[in-house]
């Protein structure tokens, strides 16, 4: 009998595990292709927008990519808790710790200014008999009837230490009675339009050997009153000696004794005045031969003090004055025997209105710069 293909193919049969090892090759082949188009697609998203919001290391930056723009990502309002800074808010900012330093030292400038302003306003090279209304000229002064300048009541002599005597060479403690005229004229020194005459004159009985002699103490007297920082360096006064006739004051050398008589005794110190009902400018030889202790032994130096201030006197000067400003020249009327502190001067004159603290320095002139 004759066999057919056809009917081979239908005699033959089909293995089972065969067919389940095909699937499962099948199954296995189209999984590892959907892992595989999964991975593609991962990787291309990580490129163009990755989850950090910047570009993977690996890939350059792309100006489309904003931070700004990326969503979770609000931008602060920096405005919202910020208040905007003053111009000196802006200021300290800039320069630190010099916008504190800087005005300072613009105080500190204003004040030396005014410090150096006072400081010559106040100084000794002043004129100092026109600082103080006090020293008012009384040209009347010659009316008296009183010692002026003598101290005017008792001060115990532990307050004025500066005013013992130093200790020194000898002098006359009593002279004889009355006083000759010492002779010698001089021309008119100064250009102020009240001039006045004056004699040199001496106690009678004093030793010429203590004081130098009649014509060295006259002499002194003229040179002094002819120096342009002596009164006459204002043009307001003017001076002339003269050795005969009435003169308008007499400056008279005399015994400690003889100024006793004249300007007091309150406090048991020496002491000179002027003796306005003779016209005696009393200079007590006690302290022409041996000066203050405030001149520290500037013996020139005082005998020159103690004619400008005597004179001073003579010529209407009646009120002292104490130290104005600390440091500084003493006033010519300031009572410089007993001392250039306020604190010791002021014992003798306690309604003086002057700081106690201020402590001058010796100054035999008026005008001590002219």
């Amino acid at each position: 009998m004759r066999r057919t293909a056809g009917s081979d193919r239908k005699r033959r049969s089909v293995d089972p595990d065969q067919t389940s090892r095909t699937v499962d090759r099948a199954r296995r082949a189209a999984r590892r292709a959907a892992e595989a188009d999964a991975h593609l697609a991962n990787q291309e998203t990580d490129v163009h927008r990755p989850v950090s919001g910047r570009p993977a290391p690996d890939q350059p930056l792309r100006a489309r990519w904003d931070p700004i723009d990326e969503p979770g990502r609000p931008r602060a309002d920096r405005g919202k808790d910020r208040k905007k800074q003053s111009a000196v808010g802006r200021f300290v900012t800039t320069y630190g710790w010099r916008a504190y330093a800087i005005p300072v030292l613009v105080v500190l400038t204003i004040v030396m200014i005014v410090l150096t302003v006072q400081s010559h306003q106040d100084g000794g090279s002043d004129r100092v008999v026109d600082s103080d209304p006090d020293a008012v000229r009384n040209t009347n002064v010659r009316d008296e009837t009183t010692a002026i300048g003598a101290p005017p009541k008792s001060v115990p002599l532990e307050q004025l230490p500066a005013g013992v005597l130093p200790a020194g060479g000898p002098f006359t403690e009593k002279g004889a009675a009355g006083y000759h005229v010492v002779p010698g004229t001089t021309t008119r020194v100064g250009t102020g339009g009240q001039e006045y005459t004056y004699t040199v004159e001496v106690e009678n009985g004093l030793a010429s050997g203590d004081f130098g002699g009649d014509p060295t103490f006259a002499k002194l007297i003229d040179t002094t009153l002819a120096n342009p920082k002596s009164w006459i360096g204002d043009g307001t006064v003017s001076f002339r000696r003269i050795d005969n006739g009435e003169p308008d004051f007499r400056v008279t050398l005399t015994s400690p004794d003889t100024t006793r008589q004249l300007c007091g005794y309150e406090i048991k110190l020496e002491t000179s005045c002027y003796y306005p009902p003779e016209s005696r400018v009393t200079l007590n030889e006690a302290r022409w031969v041996r000066g203050a202790t405030s001149y520290q032994g500037d013996d020139l130096g005082y005998r020159q003090y103690l004619i400008n201030h005597e004179i001073g006197h003579a010529i209407g000067f009646e009120a002292h004055e104490p130290c104005k400003m600390n440091g500084s020249l003493a006033p010519i009327m300031m009572q410089q025997t007993f001392g250039t502190a306020n604190s010791e001067i002021m014992a003798l004159d306690p309604d003086m209105k002057a700081n106690r603290d201020f402590v001058c320095n010796p100054n035999p002139w008026p005008f001590p710069e002219r």
